[in-house]
Parts: structure tokens; C-alpha cells; sequence
């Protein structure tokens, strides 16, 4: 049996996560486990920042109001770029409060307003609801700089599993300009882009290393996305038009290597990626960063990868 390196406070994280009793993800309802995923929160996640401006807010969708939250350290601010963000959970779990933290950690590093998503949920809403909300918030963003209080001159899609499928599609779906916005850059943390499960870290890392084979089964079946949508497993689509992109991995994460085939893909098509691993570490570390110290040194690092990206393209 293949030995995977495993960070010292991951393995303590892990250690303690697989001893905890009951049952598993996959075998209780959607609602309990959006409970599960709240009442982890305060367990394994970092305090959130104090900033300026922290504000809800709705925008029109195709079934309803969709609601937002902007983060921003500025009262006020200069026209510029700002974070069109997707939380991640499998498109079934997972709000504004679960990545409450991680917004206002983004907020604070980059200096550039975060516009946060809450998206319908499967299986009460399966493909595309999410997807449609994610894509009609991303346009409204781009053309309400009177409710948002900024001017928007750039979009940077970022989400963390399925709101790193998201940010991607959305990408995307966007690449003509909104408004004159264009989407500048897209940062996919961990993302699930491929309708095949066969890829070696879905059998290498099936069990007890938070993510599951048998939870991911659970949330596809849940969402019930259409095999061979490209919306869905942007994996399959074509990548020449793609912007340029900040693309994370975990190499403990049973979907990584959807994560390593989407950034080839990019390459292959000539686009500009840049790359990032995170050896040793899980599925989720985005927001475990109390649980795992060594993921906010991972955030830091994933913060310079944007920086030097928008600055080579002058956003």
C-alpha cells in the first residue's frame, strides 16, 4: 500500500475526525446534514475578520431573489476588480454562514470587495438551480454598481469544490462582457470538473480523509446533473477562451485529480495557469484553519499566486 505523505496537524485533524461516532454523511438527510456542516463551523474554522463593510444584499433570479454578501475592508473605494464568490458542499450543503470566515479572510488579504453567493440547494433544487443562481448574481454584480455602492471594472470567479466547479462555469458562461465587465480571472480551490470517478485519488483516498467516496456518490446523485453537460463537468468543454486562472488542489482530496486534468487541460489549450498542490493536506482545508493551522499558510500562499496573476495582467 502506497504511503501518502500527511501533514502533523492533518493527521491529528483526521485522527480525531475518523474516532468521532454516528453515522456518515451519506447515510442522513440533506437537511441534518446541512446542520452537520454549521455545527462544524465554529469546531475547525478561524474567527472571521472585523472589516468596513460586511452587508446583505439580494439580487433578481430566474426562481426568486438570490441572497449576497459583500465583504470589503473600504468604505469606499476606487473603480476596480472584485471577488464574485461560491461556497462550496457538493451543491447540497454549505451557506453564507459556513464560509462567513473565508470570505472576510479573502476580503482582508486581497483588498478587493467579495461578493458572496447563496445558491439553491439540491436535491430540493439539482442542476442547473445552482448554477443558474451563480450565473445571474455574477451578471447582476457586473451591472449594479449603484447597489453594490463600487464599480465593478472586473470579475474574479472563485469557489472551493462545487463553487470551484461554479466559478468555472461561470467563467464561462460570462465569457462575453457583462456591462463591459470581463471576468479577469477565475481561482477554483479543489474543484470537482469531471463526470468520471475514476481517477486514481477517488480509490486512493475513498476513506477517511474527510471527503468520501461514498459522500461524493451521494452529492452527484443528489444534483443529478445530466452526464455529459459540459456546464456541469466543465472538464469537457473547450478551454481556448478560458481566462487566466489560479487553480489549488489537495493531495489527500479524492477529486484532486479532476483538479490536476482541468489545469492540463488548460495548459494544452495555451491558456495561463498557474498550478498549486497543496502537499499533505485535505479536501476542505479552506475553511478548517483552526483546525489546521498549516491551511491559512496555504491561503497565503494562494493570495500571492493571485496578486502576481492580476498584476501580470495589469487588473
Amino acid at each position: 500500500m502506497t504511503e501518502h505523505y500527511t501533514r502533523p496537524d492533518v493527521k491529528a485533524f483526521l485522527a480525531f475526525l475518523n474516532s468521532v461516532p454516528g453515522p456518515k454523511m451519506h447515510e442522513i438527510s440533506p437537511a441534518e446534514a446541512r446542520a452537520q456542516y454549521v455545527a462544524m463551523v465554529p469546531l475547525g474554522e478561524a474567527e472571521p475578520h472585523a472589516l468596513a463593510v460586511i452587508r446583505d444584499l439580494i439580487c433578481p433570479g430566474a426562481a426568486g431573489d438570490i441572497p449576497l454578501r459583500l465583504y470589503d475592508t473600504r468604505e469606499t473605494r476606487e473603480p476596480g476588480p472584485a471577488v464574485v464568490f461560491f461556497h462550496g458542499g457538493g451543491w447540497v450543503i454549505g451557506d453564507l454562514e459556513t464560509h462567513h470566515a473565508l470570505c472576510s479572510d479573502i476580503a482582508a488579504a486581497l483588498d478587493l470587495p467579495v461578493i458572496a453567493v447563496d445558491y439553491r440547494l439540491a436535491p430540493e433544487h439539482a442542476f442547473p438551480a445552482a448554477h443558474d443562481d451563480c450565473e445571474a448574481a455574477a451578471r447582476w454584480i457586473a451591472g449594479n454598481p449603484s447597489a453594490l455602492g463600487r464599480e465593478i471594472t472586473g470579475l474574479i470567479t472563485m469557489g472551493d469544490s462545487a463553487g470551484g466547479n461554479m466559478a468555472i462555469a461561470v467563467a464561462e458562461a460570462l465569457r462575453d462582457t457583462v456591462a463591459g465587465v470581463p471576468v479577469i480571472l477565475q481561482v477554483p480551490l479543489y474543484p470537482a470538473t469531471d463526470e468520471n470517478l475514476d481517477h486514481p485519488s477517488y480509490s486512493d483516498f475513498a476513506e477517511g480523509h474527510l471527503l468520501t467516496r461514498d459522500s461524493m456518490n451521494w452529492f452527484h446523485d443528489a444534483y443529478a446533473a445530466k452526464p455529459g453537460d459540459k456546464r456541469a463537468f466543465p472538464l469537457l468543454g473547450t478551454h481556448t477562451a478560458a481566462p487566466p486562472t489560479v487553480l489549488v488542489t489537495a493531495s489527500l482530496d479524492p477529486i484532486r485529480d479532476q483538479g490536476r486534468a482541468y489545469a492540463k487541460a488548460l495548459i494544452d489549450a495555451g491558456r495561463d495557469v498557474t498550478f498549486m498542490e497543496m502537499r499533505g493536506s485535505i479536501h476542505g482545508f479552506t475553511t478548517l484553519r483552526k483546525a489546521l493551522p498549516s491551511a491559512q499558510d496555504d491561503m497565503h500562499a494562494i493570495y500571492g499566486a493571485i496578486r502576481l496573476m492580476l498584476e501580470r495582467k495589469g487588473g
